[in-house]
């Protein structure tokens, strides 16, 4: 047989493995060969860097974020683009449909180049009027909004794409016409007799929803300057300076979801907000909707209508209530204020969500009430209870459409139910629904008297047990009167 002594000592030492006996190398050699090896691998290789790339590398960091730029966490920041996961679920809720205001949809869709034209003859009548009572022109009112522009530029979440005296020009026309609307819907100012935007049936409606979108918003500083610059001096009593802009607004979106003239009342003009969305939602915020000023780690989520319902918990309107946010808890019974559901509610709740969402310098009432009404309502069979109750009068579709509106808003929404204006109520209710007593006696009240057939025979059963028991102890009485003569 051929020896090949050093063949098995050279192989291991190729596969790493150390060798003690043999005729292989020794172990300082293979430490040398690894160092060799190791030391390949860090020889400097000369690379040239393509000087545009750097540059425009660095031209890139100093940029900074476009679509949502750095400020948009501030305070003053609050005209957002809707998330996308908001948005694909129910688009018509947050695009607009016949009016673009402000730069995010200025000119974007055939679908609002209609008011677009008529943007031009609100602004044409606008300074036609303001040039006669006090002087203003076209001149005037742009320099105005050139003032305004740095300011305006900070209340968007995103870059706007537009030099300052086109947004000057945007914020010009949709404000002329936003406020010429409200003036003329108020009555405060006089429109044409054949004014298709207010005789035309279907037109209002939709500029309701319209102005009413997050991302279809300008600055209500911008609207409120506009206001003052035209206002008429002389119009003391039923001219201009007798409306406040905020109650002609608060009473042109009141024709959607209909209040009281003396809860308007309480609105003076220095009222603060955002814009014409922020105004509206404000609105509802009455003193009785206050946020806890301590958490309450007790507060959990609660049930849905038919659950709640089956533990023995009552529902009923509460027609005193100032707004629907006020919602309370007592002896069982949780009262709710009646609330119509139609395509004017459901878009304004879900761009109040989407608002509350994106601007962490408010309050989160509107997300609350959302996110209440998506525990109470499951499917289609809770939404008919609270028909029953009047609770809501559901113009929008079937039970099930009304269902899917509140269960897609409370998706996917940062919420806080600790912290909630309603973390006292729904501690209550929980308290209630776990109580077993409460639980037994619901059942055996939906059990025998739940309709009138099952109370007659619960009544006959008693009735009959009743005269069992008498004739058992007339029988007993009869055999112990014998046994004792």
């Amino acid at each position: 047989m051929l020896d090949f002594p050093n063949l098995l000592p050279y192989t291991s030492v190729m596969r790493g493995q150390k060798v003690e006996k043999g005729g292989g190398r020794s172990p300082n050699w293979t430490q040398k060969s690894e160092e060799r090896e190791a030391s390949n691998y860090h020889h400097d290789v000369k690379i040239d860097m393509d000087p545009c790339v750097l540059e425009s590398m660095t031209e890139r960091m100093r940029r900074g974020p476009k679509l949502l730029k750095k400020t948009a966490g501030g305070s003053s920041c609050c005209i957002f683009r809707i998330p996308h996961s908001l948005a694909e679920i129910n688009p018509k809720a947050y695009r607009p449909q016949i009016v673009s205001i402000g730069p995010y949809h200025h000119g974007k869709t055939k679908e609002l180049q209609m008011i677009e034209e008529h943007k031009w003859r609100f602004l044409n009548e606008f300074l036609d009027r303001t040039q006669s009572s006090t002087g203003t022109g076209l001149d005037e009112y742009m320099k105005e909004m050139m003032k305004l522009v740095p300011q305006a530029r900070d209340c968007y979440s995103e870059e706007i794409p537009l030099s300052d005296t086109e947004f000057a020009k945007v914020l010009l026309l949709d404000g002329c016409f936003v406020v010429g609307l409200l003036r003329k819907y108020g009555e405060v100012e006089e429109f044409e007799d054949e004014d298709p935007i207010f005789l035309v049936p279907w037109v209002i409606p939709f500029l309701m929803r319209d102005l009413l979108k997050l991302e279809n918003q300008i600055p209500f500083f911008v609207l409120k300057r506009l206001f003052e610059v035209s206002e008429n001096p002389d119009g003391k009593k039923g001219g201009i300076a007798s409306y406040s802009l905020v109650r002609l607004a608060l009473e042109f979106f009141n024709a959607g979801m209909t209040r009281p003239a003396e809860v308007l009342d309480g609105f003076s003009d220095n009222f603060d907000s955002k814009h014409l969305l922020d105004l509206f939602r404000s609105s509802f915020l009455t003193g009785k909707t206050r946020e806890p000023e301590q958490d309450n780690p007790s507060a959990k989520l609660i049930n849905s209508v038919s659950k709640l319902r089956a533990a023995g918990i009552g529902f009923q309107v509460l027609p005193e209530a100032e707004s629907f946010l006020e919602i309370k808890f007592r002896n069982g019974v949780l009262g709710i204020p009646k609330l119509t559901i139609d395509d004017f509610s459901g878009a304004f709740l879900q761009n109040c969500v989407a608002f509350e969402q994106s601007h962490q310098h408010c309050s989160m009432y509107m997300t609350t009430y959302a996110t209440f009404m998506d525990c109470l309502i499951d499917t289609g069979k809770d939404v008919s209870l609270l028909r029953d109750d009047k609770i809501i009068d559901n113009y929008f579709g079937t039970d099930e459409e009304v269902a899917s509106l509140f269960n897609d808003m409370g998706k996917d929404v940062a919420f806080d139910v600790e912290s909630c204006y309603l973390a006292e109520q729904l501690e209550r209710v929980n308290g209630y629904y776990w109580n077993n007593w409460h639980v037994y006696w619901a059942t055996f009240r939906n059990s025998y008297f739940s309709s009138p057939w099952s109370i007659i025979s619960v009544m006959a059963a008693s009735l009959l047990l009743c005269l069992t028991f008498v004739q058992t102890f007339f029988e007993v009485y009869d055999c112990c009167e014998s046994n004792h003569p």
